[in-house]
């Protein structure tokens, strides 16, 4: 079963009378990677915490399947959505192998014990993930690239319907980015919905099947496949500033380019 995850016309402040998102609409289906993209200020972080249950909106609704997310009990959801923050900075020293462990925490029974299911998953995910050969490396010691495929096999353990990442690539250089990627598009095809906030557009116009466009001020600015969504016209309005789309010589996706500002006279 394909789960959909949907944010229906939500709105949220952090201050009275500032909202950071109004009147937004936006979902995460199985099957398919959600982009949501945008400049700094433009509630993209917000938007992924009001769909994973984090912050409740102060009018509109999310729902999965049709379902109010707000009454779906804490277990009972993250068996489902799974959210990977933009840092994660364990306070003590943790193996790789109970970094992925501590995702198992919404599957474990009551008492918290681990049983033969959870390592066949917690394996499982290391598989997938390419990082079973770190299982004993303390996490600390990692790599970006490595710390953020760790993070994303803790996230699985989970065995979530839906995975929500915000900023996975922020801090890797590009192959790490492309791997991370690639990664997601595999989930994807798998029957995973997987939103993610990326602030590289160039990223989203290759991996994503949707994107959501937000500007501040402006609130969802567009939606839809790549092709659609980044144009010379939306991205120059969302971003204001002077921005050229191309076509990739290799991807034949759109390539987006931010032209330099005039020096004055």
């Amino acid at each position: 079963m394909r789960r959909t995850l949907q944010a229906e016309s939500v709105q949220f402040s952090y201050e009275a009378g500032k909202p950071v998102l109004s009147g937004v609409s936006a979902a995460v289906t199985g099957g398919e990677i959600a982009g949501i993209v945008g400049p700094n200020g433009s509630g993209k972080s917000t938007l992924l915490r009001v769909l994973c249950g984090l912050l409740h909106p102060q009018a509109g609704a999310v729902s999965l399947d049709d379902r109010r997310l707000a009454e779906f009990a804490h277990l009972e959801r993250a068996r489902t959505i799974a959210f990977l923050p933009q840092a994660i900075n364990p306070a003590f020293a943790l193996s790789v192998v109970e970094v992925v462990r501590l995702g198992r925490y919404p599957r474990v029974g009551p008492l918290g014990g681990y049983g033969p299911e959870d390592r066949t998953v917690v394996q499982r995910c290391l598989r997938d993930t390419e990082t079973d050969h770190l299982a004993a490396r303390d996490f600390l010691t990692l790599s970006g690239g490595e710390r953020q495929r760790v993070l994303l096999a803790s996230i699985l353990a989970q065995e979530p319907d839906l995975l929500l990442l915000d900023e996975p690539t922020s801090a890797l250089d590009i192959h790490h980015q492309i791997d991370i990627f690639a990664l997601l598009t595999r989930l994807a095809r798998q029957g995973y919905g997987v939103g993610v906030v990326t602030h590289d557009l160039n990223l989203a116009a290759r991996f994503c099947d949707r994107l959501f466009l937000l500007a501040t001020d402006q609130g969802l600015l567009a939606q839809g496949p790549p092709a659609v969504v980044l144009t010379e016209e939306l991205l120059s309005k969302a971003y204001t500033a002077r921005i050229r789309v191309s076509d990739h010589p290799v991807t034949h996706t759109p390539l987006i380019t931010a032209e330099t500002p005039e020096e004055p006279n």
